[in-house]
């Protein structure tokens, strides 16, 4: 059960941290301009996540046979979780939506690829948060694919000056550059804390409680970029901006706006179901050896330069990518093969043919 859900996790990871990037740049390379507007589709296909939350709720009701007792009253509740885990999401979600406009505001000035070898210095962030939060314990592989993954960021930051947009000014450039760096430092530590929650919480994790934290969150950081959007008038301006779309109009516009939606939202959960399933840790690693793969599409789709310093990196990554899950496998075949305590037998008592 926990391998299928790590790797469909795994799945909708790889579409949102490929996919999410390229539908946002999309949007600012063809006549979008509003940065709240993006911030706020990041979270806002929350309600899908209904979707699983009623199965698993009729589910429980069905398999529900003593209806009486109190501890399968609590679990056939329509929603499991109390209320300083909700309280934790909020907070989380919060910091999520900073998080979101600043991701947003770099992407709406900076190349796809380098906007992901930015984020992917959130790898190194992640570790040092994950060891100081949730006591991370780190093995050679761990330390070899972080080792890896952060110099194969760094040998994509050997060409970055040239990536620069010709209709980007030297400021927005640097903004940019500097709000997306914000950016990845804000979501390493984000992760360690979504373990951390999990850790502390006084009930049991479970998956659709999982589902539930990842609908508050969402639900909290799509209200943080809506009162953004809400100061700057982005409402006044959507209907003009969908009419004056460079490719395709309103029609492609709005189907845009909605695929961005839920695509953005396969990444959020399918780094937090990481979480659940693995660690932060784990969720960083696998968001980060995604990251030269999204500048590949990134080259296909918006004709971007591709150096040969990001065929090193895609390189890199892939070997970081194959030590740290090799790493795990391996701590997993110890765990499984560990001999276990025979079992205490009590000695057989003889029959008395004594018959009172």
């Amino acid at each position: 059960m926990k391998n299928g859900l790590i790797i469909i996790n795994c799945i909708i990871l790889t579409i949102g941290t490929c996919g999410g990037p390229l539908l946002t740049r999309l949007y600012f390379t063809n006549g979008g301009k509003r940065i709240w507007f993006m911030s706020f589709l990041s979270t806002a296909g929350f309600p899908i996540i209904l979707i699983p939350l009623l199965v698993s709720f009729l589910s429980r009701r069905r398999g529900n046979r003593n209806p009486n007792n109190a501890e399968n009253k609590r679990k056939t509740k329509l929603f499991l979780m109390e209320t300083p885990l909700f309280i934790a999401s909020i907070v989380i979600g919060l910091l999520t939506g900073l998080d979101n406009y600043l991701y947003s505001y770099g992407l709406a000035y900076l190349p796809v690829s380098t906007s992901s070898l930015i984020i992917g210095t959130q790898l190194a962030f992640n570790a040092l948060f994950a060891f100081l939060l949730v006591k991370q314990k780190f093995t050679p592989f761990s330390i070899n694919a972080v080792v890896l993954l952060t110099v194969g960021i760094g040998i994509l930051a050997l060409h970055s000056d040239g990536d620069k947009p010709a209709k980007e000014s030297k400021k927005e450039y640097v903004v940019g550059f500097l709000m997306t760096v914000v950016a990845a430092l804000l979501y390493a530590f984000i992760l360690p804390l979504v373990e951390l929650t999990y850790k502390k919480a006084r009930q049991e994790i479970t998956f659709p409680l999982v589902l539930e934290i990842q609908m508050v969150m969402c639900l909290a950081a799509t209200f943080f970029c809506v009162i953004g959007m809400f100061i700057v008038g982005d409402f006044k301006v959507i209907a003009r901006e969908a009419r004056e779309f460079k490719i395709g109009g309103s029609v492609f516009y709005y189907a845009l706006i909605v695929i961005t939606g839920i695509i953005w939202q396969g990444f959020f959960l399918g780094a937090i179901g990481i979480v659940f399933c693995a660690s932060s840790l784990a969720s960083g690693v696998l968001i980060s050896v995604l990251l030269p793969v999204t500048e590949v599409f990134a080259v296909v789709c918006f004709r971007e330069k591709f150096q040969a310093e990001k065929g090193v990196s895609l390189l890199l990554s892939l070997w970081g990518f194959v030590s740290y899950f090799y790493g795990e496998f391996k701590s997993g075949k110890k765990v499984v093969d560990k001999p276990q305590p025979p079992e205490t037998e009590l000695p057989i008592l003889p029959v008395s043919d004594y018959v009172a």
